[in-house]
């Protein structure tokens, strides 16, 4: 491929790919054999604020030295000189007598704002199954924080009665009332739900339990 076939067909793409993307996308072709006035066609030049003639500039984050081997660069992060978000991208073509670079910048400011207003915008907290899953476990732990503090020992130093005062203490204040209430009890006392459900049995057996239900 000669020189001015290269240049046409870079700037025909150069062209085309600045119309399909609009207004946000820049193109431009340098001509890497004269860097002082490297660029030699430009499409949307208001994204950079460069025209024809002007020297060469890398806008992307990655190295300089790679451009100058004529290795493409491909997405890399950019800024413009007033601070807008810029997509870099360059694209070598070499022949005998020409090195021309196809640049393509992309600012994606504006999307990038409103992809964090999208963002605020569809974000959530926890389900509603989850919400009362902790409200009730919140409930729970405060009823029994409450109860362990009237008993005055951890769990790790309780005897038999000890647990069953417990119990007797949070069977008054309605946890087990509270939905998972006995397996969340069991967990936090280290003891097998079938222990609750025996005790609640055996309460509800009981003469003073029932003396009371009759006279209450």
């Amino acid at each position: 491929m000669k020189k001015d076939e290269a240049f046409e067909f870079l700037n025909r793409l150069a062209g085309g790919i600045a119309q399909m993307f609009g207004s946000s996308c820049e193109t431009v072709i340098h001509d890497l054999y004269n860097q002082e006035h490297s660029l030699v066609a430009i499409y949307n030049g208001h994204v950079t604020k460069r025209k024809v003639g002007d020297t060469l500039l890398v806008l992307g984050h990655k190295e300089v030295d790679d451009f100058f081997l004529g290795n493409d660069l491909v997405n890399c992060e950019g800024k413009s000189k007033d601070g807008r978000l810029i997509k870099s991208s360059t694209f070598h073509l070499k022949g005998s007598d020409f090195h021309y670079a196809l640049g393509i910048n992309y600012d994606y400011t504006r999307l990038a704002l409103a992809k964090s207003a999208l963002e605020d915008l569809i974000a959530v907290g926890p389900t509603i199954d989850e919400a009362i899953e902790n409200s009730t476990n919140d409930l729970l732990q405060s009823i029994f924080d409450e109860c362990l503090k009237a008993v005055g020992k951890p769990v790790a130093m309780f005897s038999k009665e000890d647990r069953y005062k417990l119990l007797e203490m949070l069977h008054a204040k309605g946890a087990f009332n509270i939905q998972r209430g006995i397996p969340l009890v069991a967990e936090k006392l280290n003891i097998s739900r079938h222990t609750i459900y025996k005790y609640l049995r055996e309460r509800a057996q009981s003469p003073e339990t029932q003396e009371k239900d009759q006279t209450g």
